[in-house]
């Protein structure tokens, strides 16, 4: 497993932090997700032979926030 911080632009309330979270959950090889609002970011936790962090940022982005 590896761990990867993502940054995630336009958060602004607990259901931001909510609807990253589940899209992140949501995608195949992602064991851990841990969001923070306050700095603007995501903390993943994934099997880098299931998923890759451009896959991860593209769910970020279907959530309606961006990950540059």
């Amino acid at each position: 497993m590896e761990t990867v911080e993502l940054r995630v632009e336009g958060m602004d309330c607990e259901g931001c932090v909510k609807s990253v979270t589940r899209m992140l959950s949501g995608v195949a090889g992602v064991q851990q997700v841990d969001v923070s609002l306050a700095e603007a970011r995501a903390r993943v936790t994934y099997d880098p032979a299931k998923v890759s962090v451009p896959l991860m940022k593209k769910a970020v982005e279907r959530a309606g926030y961006k990950a540059p």
